[in-house]
């Protein structure tokens, strides 16, 4: 039973307590690191969106990890919009606009039960949710009281707030952050966050405190319920990764499910052209090329320093690799 299970059935008053919240925390939003503390029914933060939560696309996907796509696909709940400004965001059309439609939350949940009931899909897959945690935590207890019974993944930056991780506290069965980035430096200059890794340690503890190690189903292999951590190997970064991976081993445990993830490529605003301002009225402004650090793929290199320094500190349970009948 997914763990929204017990609280519709078993803890109902929590449930509405929680639909509640959410309402309240749509007035004045401070349910992400950003704390921009707008009333969002009038106007959007820094993430872009108001109250209604912006999908871009909702389908099965056959993108993800193994152990959630299956046969059928992960039910993929595409959100518009980030409360981060990554500057070689994979999904950038996305993150960076709005493209796409304003869905109620019973709306939002109606998708979720036509993914369920119609796609056969094996879990709703929330993508990029941080920004809209009150409008998620609505439309899982709505769809939840139509009929939806499969589980539920958060798949996040890791850019969280302890204060909306604690409202998703007992509605989320799969914990799915991309840790980054370790330093303050590459933080600000790569995320525009340069608090970002002190915020992504605090979610990923609390996250692993509400749903532990990842666990499977016996006999079809799928994630049923756990945290499952990503790390995107960026060019020239590995270093940032081993530091990940040490800090993942000592503070969540060497039993910790983790994605190590090679498939980087420059995208976004990486190696786009920009003008740099005159310094000298008879000279033109020059051009160059930005983020001209990262604007290469990722070698195995560095992909195999990062994997040997997760093994080192103790890791042992990488994606494509587990025998998913012992957790």
């Amino acid at each position: 039973m997914p763990r929204y299970f017990n609280l519709l059935y078993s803890k109902p008053a929590k449930m509405r307590e929680k639909v509640e919240m959410a309402k309240r925390a749509l007035q004045n939003c401070n349910l992400c690191p950003r704390r921009c503390g707008v009333n969002r029914f009038e106007r959007a933060g820094l993430c872009l969106v108001k109250d209604k939560a912006i999908v871009n696309l909702v389908a099965p996907h056959f993108g993800e990890e193994a152990c959630l796509q299956g046969h059928h696909g992960s039910g993929t709940v595409f959100f518009s919009g980030c409360n981060l400004k990554c500057v070689f965001c994979q999904n950038h059309e996305l993150s960076h606009t709005l493209a796409g439609y304003p869905l109620s939350e019973k709306e939002l949940a109606e998708w979720m039960l036509k993914l369920q009931d119609e796609g056969g899909c094996h879990n709703i897959n929330f993508v990029t949710p941080e920004h809209v945690v009150p409008q998620v935590v609505l439309a899982i207890a709505a769809a939840a009281e139509m009929g939806l019974r499969i589980p539920i993944v958060y798949n996040t930056s890791a850019y969280d707030c302890l204060e909306s991780l604690l409202l998703l506290d007992g509605l989320i069965d799969i914990y799915m952050p991309d840790f980054k980035l370790w330093s303050e430096p590459a933080s600000l200059r790569y995320l525009k966050a340069r608090d970002y890794a002190s915020h992504a340690q605090a979610a990923i503890l609390e996250m692993n405190r509400q749903v532990g190690f990842l666990r499977f189903h016996p006999t079809s292999g799928l994630a049923m319920e756990g945290l499952l951590v990503r790390h995107l190997v960026m060019p020239g970064l590995e270093n940032e990764g081993a530091l990940i991976m040490q800090w993942l081993a000592k503070n969540i445990g060497k039993d910790c499910y983790v994605h190590i993830m090679e498939q980087y490529r420059p995208d976004a605003f990486v190696g786009k052209m920009e003008n740099r301002q005159r310094l000298q009225k008879d000279k033109p402004p020059q051009e160059r090329a930005r983020y001209t650090e990262i604007n290469r793929p990722v070698t195995t290199e560095e992909v195999t320093k990062v994997r040997e320094a997760a093994e080192r500190a103790g890791l042992y349970r990488f994606e494509g690799e587990m025998d998913y009948t012992v957790f």
